[in-house]
């Protein structure tokens, strides 16, 4: 049975409120930053280390996978041990870990090195969401923090290029590991003043035979899309492959059914809007990790630009995901997430298309509005994505419930990677151009999907999927009275 804690947690003044979120936000700015800034380093790290494309891919991808798969698992023993502990325990690891990347001897070096990076985010990314969550109360202010937080994460990704390019134009690739020791430091220090100690009041056992699978259902799922171009798509070993995903996931579907605290529950996603805000939330870093890494590569190796110039291009996005995050979580918070998701399927749209004809002669003003128009979309999308996924679980699990958002963006994060890679990767710089057309058109196919996710977001009591989880007498609710049901529980055991 879920143990269960005792202790209330305390209300928090205003200024404390808004100082965990800034807290958590800088730690959160280090996970993000790193999903992206070594994209605009793969031709330094290839050619400093002597590895090729496909190995590249796997140096951004150790990460992004790690993180995915331990995700879950991290924010059930957020809730269980403390969410403050835990974060900081990641904090220590990411920081470690960081620095045996920054001095890598090798390819294979800095890939073992990236996926302890991974292991130490995954105690940070939903984490932090938990505890911003759990410090806001009031449902209209949770969505502006969770804008907020969104502004944050979507400024870091789509900074991370810029911020990379500088650090390898200055000081090498190494640079861009050796960044996050000074920030992890600080970081340590405002955790221990700041942050409050917070648990779940039922916290979630460990499901390991539901970790095994899903790690193998993500690893293998992104392994094929990394490797299918060298071996084959039709070879036996791709076959295989795709069999063993296969069989992997309908074994995590059927033993998560069956366990009394699973994983990751399969009944959630009987809410279409629950599970139409996480796979929007793959589409969305689908986008924008496709967009990083075709920029990136068609930039340095087609046109001849350094890091520097090539990292700067992004700028446009990052001020777009920056200026409309936090705008988009006060809509969330006063109109409901409809409008935003719509802007956001709107400006990724047009943005994908605007590049569907790519060549070696495009104009740099084009690449700067498309990247403009994905930027803004990025930053509409998020507070949408996050606040529709968090509200549809009670706040008792809300570790577990930033966790699979958070597992769906990294996802996307791994897929967008792969597929990118695999359509550039076996091509020359004068080809490269033309082979990436089809990237950009997957870009505005997922701008479209969010249109589907904005329907499908309506306001609307959407119990289906809740009613049979576990999480006391906030069974059954939908997530407008949850929360107040929350409230009222922590009243009554104040009193």
């Amino acid at each position: 049975m879920p143990e269960t804690i005792q202790a209330v947690q305390p209300v928090l003044s205003a200024r404390r409120r808004w100082t965990v979120l800034a807290v958590c936000c800088l730690s959160m700015f280090l996970v993000g930053l790193d999903t992206t800034i070594v994209n605009v380093g793969l031709p330094a790290i290839g050619e400093g280390l002597g590895v090729g494309t496909r190995g590249l891919e796997w140096t951004v991808d150790s990460y992004t996978l790690v993180l995915a798969a331990l995700l879950m698992s991290s924010g059930a023993l957020a809730d269980r041990f403390g969410r403050r502990r835990v974060f900081r325990v990641g904090l220590v690891v990411f920081g470690a870990a960081s620095l045996l990347c920054a001095v890598a001897p090798s390819a294979g070096a800095l890939i073992a090195a990236r996926a302890v990076q991974g292991i130490g985010a995954s105690m940070l990314s939903p984490v932090a969401l938990a505890i911003v969550v759990n410090a806001m109360p009031d449902p209209r202010e949770r969505a502006q923090a969770i804008g907020v937080w969104a502004s944050v994460f979507g400024l870091s990704m789509a900074a991370g290029p810029v911020t990379g390019g500088a650090l390898i134009a200055e000081f090498g690739w190494r640079s861009v590991f050796w960044i996050n020791v000074p920030v992890i430091v600080a970081a340590l220090v405002l955790v221990a003043v700041f942050v409050p100690e917070s648990r779940a009041q039922r916290a979630q056992r460990l499901d390991l035979p539901g970790q095994a699978l899903l790690t193998v259902v993500i690893g293998i799922s992104v392994g094929v899309l990394i490797e299918g171009p060298r071996m084959g798509w039709t070879s036996p070993a791709a076959l295989a492959m795709y069999a063993l995903a296969a069989v992997a996931t309908v074994a995590f579907v059927r033993v998560e059914s069956r366990r009394h605290e699973p994983l990751m529950d399969p009944r959630l996603f009987r809410s279409p809007v629950f599970s139409s805000a996480v796979l929007g939330a793959v589409a969305v870093f689908v986008v924008l990790n496709v967009t990083l890494l075709l920029n990136t590569l068609y930039l340095q190796h087609t046109r001849g630009w350094t890091p520097l110039a090539a990292g700067s291009a992004t700028l446009p996005m990052a001020v777009g995901a920056t200026l409309c995050a936090p705008w988009s979580g006060r809509l969330v918070g006063r109109l409901g997430p409809r409008l935003p998701l719509a802007l956001a399927g709107g400006f990724i749209t047009v943005g994908g298309l605007c590049l569907a004809g790519l060549d070696e002669h495009t104009s740099v003003l084009l690449l700067l509005l498309a990247y403009l128009l994905i930027g803004i979309g990025f930053g509409f999308a998020n507070a949408p994505l996050t606040n529709t996924a968090v509200s549809g679980l009670p706040r008792s699990r809300a570790g577990v419930a930033g966790a699979i958002t958070s597992t769906a963006r990294q996802f996307g994060s791994a897929i967008g990677i792969a597929i990118a890679g695999g359509l550039v990767g076996t091509v020359g710089p004068t080809e490269l151009a033309h082979a990436s057309r089809p990237g950009w058109y997957l870009v505005a196919v997922c701008g479209i999907f969010l249109f589907y996710v904005a329907y499908a977001s309506r306001p609307k009591s959407d119990t289906a999927g809740l009613a049979s989880l576990p999480g006391g007498d906030l069974q059954g609710r939908s997530p407008r009275v949850a929360d107040r049901g929350a409230h009222a529980d922590t009243d009554r055991a104040a009193k």
